[in-house]
């Protein structure tokens, strides 16, 4: 077995699967509940399957894995001959889940560095991505964390809701900001800042939000070498396009990935969440 730094993260970086495959990329499962059953993000729950429930208004939560997850992934990749981990999250602000890997990680049978991306969904994906890579051209677990770290500082998130109601009820957005955007009849733009969801920007109807979104986020591309993913949750056609306009403006595109979100940010973010995330190389 060779030995060399492997790279952990969690099922809410939504990373195409043939990038986890081609990078040995683990991916530590969330999990949905759905009214009684306890369901594993990506395994066990479709989007779909959530779009549904939520439209029928079933009660649907979230979980982190527990530390006994983490602990057993590290044994595993520990055993494939890893001489160290670093193992990339979702933002702290939204989860548990970083502190259930720091815990795990004291008793890892290797060294495990954890991080708090401050990200979510690609904009976590490109982080794992940059410290595989790093990994992959003989890097150590600092450069594999600083290749990580780096693409996170310099990585936006943005993204259209059709209400606001789903955050509010997960306490992902303050109740003073979602009875704003409801009693104004707005749609909301959003921003991924500091680990934590604020309010962007209110513009009056669904189609001038969606274009405004395509702006801010070829505004930030700019005409460097830059990575995009473009999220949905039961809006393929609505996504397909916006990509389309993209590749289109985008002088320095890299990679663009168009994909639906899981289970786990769906339910707080609910069916026709639009999202761009923009990530310089």
């Amino acid at each position: 077995m060779s030995r060399h730094v492997a790279i952990v993260t969690d099922s809410t970086a939504y990373l195409p699967r043939t990038a986890i495959e081609r990078h040995h990329i683990t991916a530590v499962p969330l999990t949905v509940v759905l009214g009684d059953q306890a369901l594993e993000e990506g395994t066990e729950i479709s989007a779909r399957s959530l779009a549904q429930a939520l439209q029928k208004r079933r009660p649907v939560t979230t979980s982190r894995p527990g530390p006994a997850t983490f602990a057993e992934t590290y044994r595993k990749v520990a055993a494939t001959g890893a001489s160290g981990i670093v193992s990339l999250h979702l933002s702290s602000e939204f989860s548990g889940t970083y502190d259930a890997a720091v815990q795990a990680a004291r008793e890892a049978p290797v060294p495990v560095r954890v991080v708090d991306t401050g990200m979510v969904a690609m904009a976590l994906g490109f982080c794992a991505l940059a410290a595989a890579e790093t990994a992959e051209a003989g890097g150590d677990m600092d450069d594999a964390v600083a290749a990580a770290e780096k693409r996170a500082a310099g990585t936006s998130a943005y993204f259209y809701v059709d209400t606001l109601d789903y955050l509010r009820r997960g306490g992902r957005i303050g109740a003073a900001q979602a009875l704003l955007g409801s009693a104004l009849a707005v749609k909301p733009l959003l921003q991924l800042a500091d680990g934590r969801i604020e309010l962007l920007e209110k513009v009056r109807t669904a189609s001038k939000a969606i274009a405004r979104l395509e702006e801010i986020a070829a505004e930030r591309a700019g005409e460097g070498q830059v990575d995009i993913a473009v999220h949905h949750l039961a809006a393929a056609e609505r996504a397909e396009a916006l990509a389309q306009r993209l590749r289109e403006r985008v002088t320095g595109l890299n990679e663009l990935h168009v994909s639906e979100v899981g289970a786990v940010i769906g339910a707080h973010t609910g069916p026709g969440l639009l999202g761009v995330v923009v990530s310089p190389r």
